[in-house]
């Protein structure tokens, strides 16, 4: 549905030097996905948003909807293509002085829309999501959540196939973000929308989204899908975004500080074991014990569930025979469990 070709945007700093701000970024997002894009700040993912809907021109480069390439079209028949995005962004721009009703009835009117559909559509999505009896309210009588529903409904109202969500829970608590991605998952389900959702949370990436392109510094590192990205990341920059949210990064600093916690007897080895594919469903830590006479002793344990599979893994204490420890470590590559030794004991 939507194919970015080597997009390129530019800009100059205050020195008067050209910086890129995208460079040569390719991304393809089929009809019907959940697809994510993510990056620290200045990474460029807000700006590769505003260009997909042409808020933002690329210097150079090629944007198609539906196999349609903007640049080729004429004005009018760029305008239906875009006509079928909408956005919603992180700081929600309601209209303050009008009511939840008159702002997600808004784009209607605008349209032309008969007083009648008007009603009918706006009392639907009232309830879709879940603000019934809130529709003679005000913005200010909205918590944050709430008034991210309203701009939710307000996007949609107009039937788009594309919904684009710019940091959309970025300012809200986890418990109101968990919230809004359930809401996200539910009109992406109904209405069959394909959703495009920038953000610098890993945990909304994971929670929502089917695949990502990963950003730095105006360049995609890494693309594909969530599940496959995220257990077997290749690039500096998504690795990094994993340790920061990963209890089992924390080893390393307490080898590093000599922690009790991992304290070696000789021949004891620090081991990382994580996940790298969806259909590992055997019991491998507590076959390790039965097969080879080795006894894993957890220390740390970071494991949740993405696209219906583990994902994660464990950081152990191995003990045993030096012969079966390297056996047992040969036998879990084997099942393609990753493995990492982190020190042995002298």
């Amino acid at each position: 549905m939507i194919r970015l070709e080597n997009i390129n945007k530019r800009f100059e700093s205050e020195k008067g030097e050209t910086v890129f701000e995208l460079k040569d970024v390719s991304i393809g997002i089929a009809d019907g996905d959940i697809f994510g894009i993510i990056g620290y700040s200045g990474s460029g993912k807000s700006t590769l948003l505003k260009i997909i809907n042409s808020l933002e021109k690329p210097d150079s480069g090629n944007i198609f909807i539906d196999g349609k390439n903007l640049a080729e079209l004429s004005k009018k028949d760029a305008f239906v293509e875009l006509s079928k995005i909408a956005s919603v962004i992180q700081n929600v721009n309601l209209f303050e002085n009008r009511t939840v009703f008159d702002n997600i009835a808004f784009p209607l009117r605008q349209a032309g829309v008969k007083k009648d559909e008007i009603q009918k559509r706006v009392a639907e999505l009232l309830r879709i999501v879940e603000l019934d009896g809130k529709g003679k309210s005000y913005p200010l009588e909205l918590s944050d959540g709430q008034k991210q529903r309203v701009a939710i409904a307000r996007a949609i109202i107009s039937r788009p196939k594309i919904l684009l969500l710019d940091e959309a829970t970025g300012n809200l608590d986890p418990a109101t973000t968990k919230s809004i991605l359930q809401l996200l998952k539910k009109i992406h389900r109904d209405f069959s929308l394909t959703l495009v959702i920038v953000a610098h949370q890993m945990n909304v990436i994971k929670e929502i989204c089917q695949h990502v392109a990963v950003l730095d510094n105006g360049r995609v590192v890494e693309q594909g899908e969530v599940y496959q990205i995220f257990a077997n990341p290749k690039s500096a920059v998504t690795k990094k975004f994993i340790n920061s949210t990963s209890s089992l990064s924390k080893v390393e600093e307490l080898i590093e500080s000599n922690s009790p916690i991992t304290k070696l007897e000789a021949g004891e080895k620090i081991v990382r074991l994580t996940y790298l594919e969806k259909n590992i469903s055997e019991p491998l830590i507590a076959s390790l014990t039965a097969e080879f006479a080795v006894i894993p002793n957890i220390i740390f344990a970071d494991i949740e569930i993405v696209q219906d599979a583990p994902i994660g893994g464990t950081v152990a204490i191995f003990s045993g025979k030096e012969k079966a420890v390297d056996s047992a470590l040969d036998w879990l590559r084997e099942k393609n469990v990753g493995v990492e030794i982190l020190a042995v004991g002298k």
